[in-house]
């Protein structure tokens, strides 16, 4: 019998070519666009970023959970053909009506975001979500037909496009003096990049027939609902701190520095805060490429009898991986730093561990949640995302005005390991899986207990610290490896 976790591991792999090597082209902006050659002010590059907010908490709403609708439908032996095409139709359907609202008042939303001069944003913005979101299914549908590799070069020649493109409009063409028109170069090379995709599968287009089962929809809707509120609740717990956090900081302070320089501080707040999540979302990086590979393997192995040993395993590597992951960028923050070249951002790094063990328990959460999709019962999905997403939002709104971005960072390692915790324990009642919790409190613990020693020691930068740092990653490597024994044959 083949390896399950093999298989997993080999599409991940591929995955992570597009995803990690895709993520990985696209961090090299950062330094790019924090740079004294572009936004050498923390606001400017604030403005691209609380911009980017708004198109991660739109594309979930616009895609309405669809690709895993498509996913549990597809699996269940029905006309695949019919399910995707329907499923698309409803995506085009939303997102047309999303279109002729933003031309209709996209200058009445500039004016609301503090953007009342710059208008074009929200119709560039607008036209990337609507590209981006339309085509998310035709891509879904190469996952579940376990087509990585052609995943991947569309989603890397769209990365390469916007590489290529901003490089030329920034190092090129870009007046420094005119930061307005730095942005507009970001968001145009974005749309030109994201027309790769539909154009890369024009022929899942030209198949679409007027053909559609309104009772299918319907039925498709109602499994899918949930998970759209649940992703909807999942990018607020996400995003909504860098959407909050210039006007919850602009409120309080415009009285004592004035509408300008409130303003100005506010966001900049923004841009700081934002380069920084940016190292921490180098966890991230692997997440997204498990995931792609992740749900159609767990409804592949859904009915196989040795399932849940499967689960528990991946669960345990999971972990693990995460927490070496955590330990290998907090303990070499100092060198990873200058991944943000402006020391104008550098006061923000105080943030990265915090954010960083976040998004450790924001993968075990995704990873361990995956029951209620296994299972049909989205609606807890719901519940437990728009819990976190009702104490992300009110802790936010309470703490960022006297806080500010330190808040944000804080929330968002409270609200994650909230999720975690509630996921788990619906799960136990509903769908249990016999996770192993001691290895995960030994993962954690010495991961945590590792960091927290580098921070006694206090070591001045220079190469002892980094010899220092790195043996303790070391050690925690090893005796992962001596508890998991993943070179072991687990299936004959």
């Amino acid at each position: 019998m083949s390896n399950p976790i093999k298989k997993l591991a080999g599409q991940t792999a591929i995955y992570g070519l597009s995803s990690v090597i895709g993520r990985f082209l696209n961090y090299l902006l950062v330094p790019l666009y924090t740079s004294e050659l572009v936004f050498k002010d923390p606001r400017d590059y604030g403005v691209v970023s609380e911009l980017y907010a708004w198109v991660a908490f739109l594309m979930v709403f616009l895609t309405m959970g669809m690709e895993t609708a498509y996913f549990k439908f597809s699996s269940e032996g029905k006309n695949k053909k019919a399910i995707f095409q329907n499923a698309l139709w409803s995506v085009i359907g939303i997102n047309f009506v999303f279109l002729l609202f933003v031309v209709f008042f996209y200058q009445s939303i500039a004016e609301k975001l503090l953007y009342g001069d710059n208008p074009e944003y929200i119709l560039l913005l607008g036209c990337i979500i609507i590209i981006d979101a339309v085509s998310a299914l035709p891509l879904a549908k190469l996952r579940a037909e376990q087509k990585a590799k052609q995943f991947a070069i569309i989603q890397l020649t769209s990365i390469g496009v916007n590489i290529g493109l901003n490089l030329f409009l920034l190092l090129v063409i870009f007046d420094t003096n005119n930061p307005e028109q730095g942005v507009r170069f970001i968001l145009i090379a974005n749309i030109v990049a994201s027309l790769v995709k539909p154009l890369a599968l024009i022929s899942d287009f030209k198949q679409l027939r007027f053909n559609i089962n309104f009772g299918l929809i319907q039925q498709m809707l109602k499994y899918s609902f949930p998970l759209a509120i649940a992703g909807l609740a999942f990018i607020v717990n996400e995003t909504i701190d860098r959407i909050l956090l210039k006007p919850l900081t602009y409120k309080a302070n415009v009285d004592e520095l004035g509408e300008v320089l409130a303003l100005g501080d506010a966001t900049a707040q923004v841009g700081i805060y934002s380069a920084s999540y940016k190292l921490a979302l180098l966890v991230s990086i692997f997440l997204q490429a498990y995931r792609y590979a992740a749900e159609p393997f767990f409804f592949a192995q859904a009915k196989d009898e040795n399932r849940n040993k499967v689960y528990v395993k991946v669960m345990n590597y999971f972990v693990g991986f995460l927490f070496l992951c955590f330990l290998g960028v907090s303990l070499n923050i100092d060198v990873f730093k200058y991944f943000i070249p402006n020391q104008n951002y550098w006061e923000g790094l105080k943030v990265v561990p915090i954010l960083l063990l976040a998004n450790v328990f924001l993968g075990i959460y995704l990873n361990q949640s995956m029951w209620y999709k296994l299972s049909g019962q989205t609606k807890y999905g719901a519940y437990i995302a728009v819990g976190g997403a009702i104490f992300t939002l009110v802790a936010n709104i309470l703490l960022i005005p006297s806080y500010g971005y330190i808040a944000c960072a804080w929330v968002t390692l409270g609200a994650y390991f909230g999720q975690l915790v509630a996921s788990y324990y619906f799960g136990k009642k509903h769908y249990h899986i016999p996770y192993n919790i001691r290895k995960f409190f030994l993962y954690a613990g010495l991961a945590i207990l590792l960091f927290f020693i580098t921070k006694w020691m206090a070591l001045t930068e220079g190469w002892l610290q980094l010899f220092i740092h790195n043996a303790f990653i070391a050690l925690y490597l090893l005796f992962f490896l001596w508890l998991e024994k993943p070179f072991k044959k687990q299936y004959e």
